[in-house]
Order: C-alpha cells, then sequence, then structure tokens
C-alpha cells in the first residue's frame, strides 16, 4: 500500500469520525450564539479629553515618582474610594465617595501611539483610517439607531469644535451633529442673523417652499437631496424658542452653577439640560485651550498643570452624577470619559510625558450598568495589561449594547456591510443579570 493511499485513508477517517462527533452534540451546542446584552440607558454624555490622557495621573494610579530624578511613577499621590481596593488620583477626591456608580476600564489599547488625529479618530469611529470608507463617529451611529429621545430635538449635539471624527461618514446628514462651541449663547446656525425681520424670514420660507414643489419627481427621490431637505427642516425646527431656551444656563441656580465649576463643567450642566429636553448623544469637549494651554498633551512643562485638569474634570464629573442622580436620571444616562490614549509612566527631558496606546483608561458611569469601581487590571507601572484586556470595539460594544442597541448587527456604505463595532463584545461583567 503506497504512504499516498495511507494518508488519504486517515483523513477520511478522521473527517467521518469529527461529522459523527458534531452529530452527537447538541444543536443548540453548535449553532447558539452568546445572548445579546442590552440595557436600558437612553441617553449618553460622551466627555472628550483631547490630547491623552494619563492614566497613571488620573484613574490608575501607581506608586510616586520623581520627573526630577527620572524616576518612574506617578506624579500625584492617590486616595481610597468608595470601592475597596481601587484608588484615584488625589485631585479627582470629589469623584472618590461616587466610585460605586463608576467603572474605570484601565485596559483599553489600540496600536496607534504617534498621532493624535489617527488616535482621536479610532476612538471616535471605533476603525483605523481608511481610505476608501469615512466611517461614522460613535454619536452618529447613536443617533442613526435611536433617533432622539424627544419630539423638538436633535439625537445628536456637539459642544465643541466640529471635526469629521465626530461626523456621520457614511451615515449622511441626517445622523449629523448640531454643534456650539461656548456655553455663552447657543447654536449660531439657529439664530436668525442681525437685520432678518419676521417679514423677511416668512419671503424667505416661502420661496423655499415653491422651490421645492418645482422639483422634479426624479430629483426629489435622490437621496442627497432627501438628507439635505430633511436637515433643513429640522433647523428650521429647532430654531424655535422651546428648544432655543435650553442653552440659556442663567435659568439654573447659581449654587448648582458653581458646583460644576468653569467652562468645563457649565458645558457637564449644558449636557444635562439637553438630556431633559429630549438629546440622545451629547458629546462634552475638553477644549485644548482650557487651564494649562495644552489641554492633556503633557509633554514637556504641560504637565505642571496637569493638576488643573484632574481637579476641574473631578468636580464637573463629580456635580454631574451627583445632579442627574437627584433627578432619577442617572440610571437613564451613560456617562462616558474618553480620550485618544495615555501616557508611559516614565518622563520625558521635559518632565512630561509621551505618547501610549498599549494600555490607557476610559471611564464608565451611570447607565443602570453594575459598577466595580475599576475593571481591568495593568503592572505595577500601568505598562500593559495584566488582567482583562478591552479592545477598542469591545468599549464601544459595551456603549451601544448599554443604549439598547444591537452591536452585532450591520450598517451599509451603500452595498457595502459594514459591522457595527467591527466585531467587538461587551463587558459581560458590567451588566445586570
Amino acid at each position: 500500500m503506497s504512504m499516498q493511499s495511507l494518508n488519504r485513508r486517515q483523513f477520511l477517517a478522521g473527517s467521518a469520525a469529527a461529522l459523527a462527533s458534531c452529530a452527537l452534540r447538541s444543536p443548540a451546542a453548535v449553532t447558539t450564539a452568546p445572548a445579546l446584552l442590552k440595557g436600558k440607558a437612553e441617553h449618553c454624555v460622551f466627555i472628550w479629553l483631547g490630547g491623552g490622557m494619563a492614566q497613571i495621573d488620573t484613574f490608575d494610579p501607581k506608586r510616586r515618582g520623581d520627573p526630577k530624578k527620572k524616576i518612574a511613577g506617578s506624579y500625584y499621590d492617590s486616595v481610597d474610594t468608595a470601592v475597596t481596593g481601587v484608588q484615584i488620583c488625589e485631585h479627582l477626591k470629589p469623584l472618590a465617595p461616587l466610585m460605586d456608580r463608576v467603572t474605570v476600564v484601565r485596559t483599553l489599547h489600540h496600536e496607534v501611539i504617534d498621532e493624535h488625529a489617527a488616535a482621536t479618530n479610532r476612538m471616535h469611529t471605533g476603525r483605523p483610517v481608511s481610505g476608501t470608507v469615512v466611517y461614522p463617529s460613535i454619536g452618529s451611529v447613536v443617533a442613526h439607531e435611536r433617533g432622539a429621545a424627544a419630539d423638538g430635538a436633535p439625537p445628536y449635539v456637539l459642544i465643541g469644535y466640529p471635526n469629521v471624527t465626530r461626523g456621520p461618514g457614511f451615515l449622511g446628514p441626517t445622523a449629523g451633529y448640531l454643534y456650539l462651541t461656548s456655553t455663552d449663547q447657543g447654536p449660531a446656525g439657529l439664530s436668525r442673523p442681525d437685520g432678518i425681520s419676521d417679514a423677511r424670514q416668512s419671503r424667505r420660507e416661502k420661496l423655499l417652499v415653491a422651490m421645492r414643489q418645482d422639483e422634479s419627481a426624479a430629483l426629489r427621490q435622490d437621496p442627497r437631496v432627501r438628507d439635505y431637505t430633511a436637515a433643513i427642516d429640522q433647523s428650521r425646527k429647532l430654531s424655535g424658542p422651546a428648544f432655543t431656551r435650553v442653552f440659556n444656563l442663567g435659568e439654573e441656580n447659581p449654587d448648582l452653577r458653581a458646583q460644576y465649576g468653569g467652562e468645563f463643567g457649565q458645558r457637564c450642566l449644558l449636557a444635562r439640560r439637553l438630556i431633559e429636553h429630549g438629546v440622545r448623544f451629547i458629546e462634552v469637549s475638553h477644549n485644548l485651550n482650557f487651564l494649562n494651554g495644552t489641554g492633556w498633551d503633557v509633554h514637556n512643562g504641560g504637565i505642571l498643570k496637569q493638576y488643573e485638569l484632574v481637579r476641574e474634570l473631578g468636580q464637573a464629573m463629580a456635580a454631574l452624577i451627583t445632579d442627574l442622580e437627584s433627578r432619577r436620571m442617572l440610571d437613564k444616562t451613560l456617562i462616558v470619559v474618553a480620550t485618544e490614549f495615555g501616557r508611559p509612566a516614565e518622563f520625558d527631558s521635559g518632565g512630561g510625558r509621551g505618547h501610549q496606546g498599549q494600555a490607557f483608561s476610559c471611564v464608565l458611569a451611570g447607565g443602570g450598568l453594575r459598577h466595580l469601581g475599576a475593571y481591568g487590571q495593568t503592572d505595577d507601572l500601568a505598562r500593559t495589561a495584566v488582567a482583562d484586556p478591552v479592545t477598542v470595539p469591545d468599549f464601544f460594544a459595551t456603549i451601544h449594547a448599554c443604549l439598547g442597541i444591537d452591536y452585532t448587527r450591520e450598517l451599509h456604505d451603500g452595498d457595502r456591510p459594514v459591522p457595527l463595532t467591527d466585531r467587538g463584545r461587551p463587558i459581560e461583567r458590567l451588566f445586570p443579570a
């Protein structure tokens, strides 16, 4: 008997045994997919810390370092929290008694470390930059899947500077955002320009109606025209006093406004008002020009006033959590704190920190989740994950699941299917049994 014949017989025998083994299994054991996790949150406040928050100086503190002696470690001391064994930076102290409503995901990771724009894109779309597809941001996906929570409100508001990474990508303008750059006034696009009287505005609207009547049927069926028309209609709807009043923070109790703190805190307060009005997803951006001139990008001397950013974050987050809880809105509102990457424990030549993508922290609070204080474990200097690593798609899937969105389904760029979260799986331990 030839060796070729023997190998063929062995292959056939092995294949038959494998088929028989499958046949003996329960069909459910072979075909059943993991149960779909589905939370009950209705809103999301997505706090963006541009520049790269140092996890070792905030939510994953380690032993104290010394930049002058080039000893790697945390820049600040740490404090205990309401969750046994979980510590945070001393400048986040207002959050310490509230950490049982919070989970710090300490083991997020991706491969983008040297480019802020690419990492920002990754932490907004969940994917690498593509030359062929403009992926939608997480805010646009939530807007597309859930829509606004009430009539007369947009589904997605950005409090910060507009950017393509925050945009709708292939989902189109109906999944886009309404934005404002300051809490001093509402969105400029909803305000009537000076010199436009009621009569002139009425004439403009009549002209718009006439132009639409003159459009051909084919033109009205063009998806781009439909999206543009829908965007105009929504803008007209939102420019009325019922919605624009939400931007008047002067209606709030002065003591409550003081609890939230400066401009960043006022943005968080405005986010709460937008939620009450029915906005589904709000991104609150912590701009680079706040306080230290560099934001969270703490190379060299930029680290000297990092503590002011940390304090502002802790004050505003604590105020938002307690404010939402007092209004019985915390379980319905998921608070996310995200950043493009972390920072290494080592200090650079100027005493600051470089970039680190292999382990960094983002935060989840409220949303009806079963909070742990912290999830995942890093090594002794927060360089890498040693337990429970979390990918960016996993983190996104957790957010979507908390908001009741099917994270396993596909979106479509034309005829091209695009997985909603790039096959991410939620952090199962955070969901009530």
